[in-house]
């Protein structure tokens, strides 16, 4: 019967409820945007580093995890290298530069990163073969370059960096093609060790003396071993060294958390505004109907009838509402340029999607308590 009276009112004003279902549809869709912008704008800083194949990532001590400052000598491998626990390692580098896209000098930026071949820090392949050595002109390149550069398996690459106060030029051929491995908003292009080192961006041009260093280096644990006791030991074997977990070494690249609070602060006042509106929405509605619900209280209806007939139909229109805007999110996203940060994951629609069917009940709660709350005689004007 709560049933019957909620989607009778329903039909019979549809249209006044339709577009209210639009208003929480517009919602919809601007919550999951949001959300969407998060995770895109959080995947275009740390998608490399949250998928490196191990558990810990070593900087430099006294750099604030700041993986550009930090500098970690060749000669500290071996020292962490022999520390208990520890599986096997890879010294990563971490540089920018540019690719020379065609003859009228069109760029694309892309991140350039210094692997060991076999290592740990090594993307993994979609098509072609890894890197095999540390010293080749060769390269692995993210989808996005190949897809935005328009090369593939064999091509020949031009990559421009400043070293010292001279631009210059180094040809390397794509071997291999990975999936995302975006880095500081940055496709990212793979380069033998050694190979990176020579064609990073330099300060000077003199290097002949200076020692080979790293950025971070990334550890893979023996399994079974706790991580937070690994890095204990490390720190406690190794010098000047500061080891973390791999959601601490992304979540300290500059910026990222401050703009993450950003975006789930706007997404959260959104959600406010949502449940404000649906309230105010349904309890307009319902001080319009008191005196019918009057009526059916008069006829023997009880609270709960009443009740649940109100919570009902909060919940259909809500879900129409969250449904229809979910449609129309899934429409515009088709229409989106491949390199705007907008990514719709499962679990972060899902999320959003269970938050805006709860502010409907949530918003309608004094709505509820309104009509539970109606006197028959008073509704109907019978009483002083």
């Amino acid at each position: 019967m709560a049933f019957y009276l909620a989607f009778k009112e329903i039909w019979r004003n549809r249209g006044r409820f339709f577009l209210f279902s639009l208003v929480i549809a517009l919602i919809t869709t601007l919550v999951l945007f949001i959300a969407a912008l998060a995770e895109g704008l959080a995947a275009a800083n740390k998608e490399y580093l949250e998928k490196l194949d191990a558990q810990v990532i070593i900087f430099q001590k006294n750099v604030d995890l700041s993986a550009n400052t930090s500098q970690i000598g060749r000669s500290t491998l071996n020292d962490i290298l022999r520390v208990p626990g520890v599986e096997d390692i890879g010294a990563i580098g971490l540089s920018g530069g540019s690719l020379i896209l065609d003859q009228s000098g069109n760029r694309l930026d892309v991140s350039l990163i210094g692997i060991e071949p076999g290592k740990p820090g090594n993307p993994d392949i979609t098509a072609g073969r890894p890197i095999m050595t540390s010293r080749a002109n060769e390269a692995v390149i993210d989808f996005r370059i190949a897809q935005q550069a328009d090369v593939g398996i064999g091509s020949d690459l031009t990559i421009r960096t400043i070293q010292g106060t001279e631009e210059k030029f180094y040809r390397v051929r794509v071997i291999g093609i990975t999936s995302g491995q975006q880095y500081l908003f940055r496709p990212s292009l793979f380069l033998p060790y050694r190979t990176w080192d020579d064609i990073r961006p330099q300060p000077s041009t003199n290097r002949l003396n200076s020692e080979l260093v790293t950025n971070i280096v990334a550890v893979r644990l023996v399994p079974g071993v706790e991580i937070d006791q690994a890095r204990a030991d490390i720190e406690r074997f190794v010098s000047s060294v500061e080891a973390v977990d791999l959601k601490t070494a992304y979540e300290a690249i500059p910026g990222y958390k401050v703009q993450q609070q950003t975006l789930n602060t706007q997404q959260f006042f959104t959600l406010l505004i949502g449940i404000l509106v649906v309230g105010g929405f349904f309890q307009i509605q319902m001080l319009q109907k008191i005196p019918q619900i009057g009526v059916l209280k008069a006829i023997g209806a009880s609270n709960l009838l009443v009740g649940a007939a109100a919570v009902i139909q909060i919940i259909l229109v809500t879900t129409f509402g969250v449904f229809f805007g979910a449609l129309v999110t899934a429409a515009l996203a088709l229409g989106i340029p491949g390199n705007v940060p907008i990514v719709f994951s499962g679990s972060t629609v899902a999320i959003a999607v269970a938050a805006l069917l709860a502010i409907g009940p949530i918003g309608g709660l004094v709505t509820v308590r309104v009509a539970v709350g109606v006197e028959p005689l008073m509704a109907l004007g019978l009483s002083s």
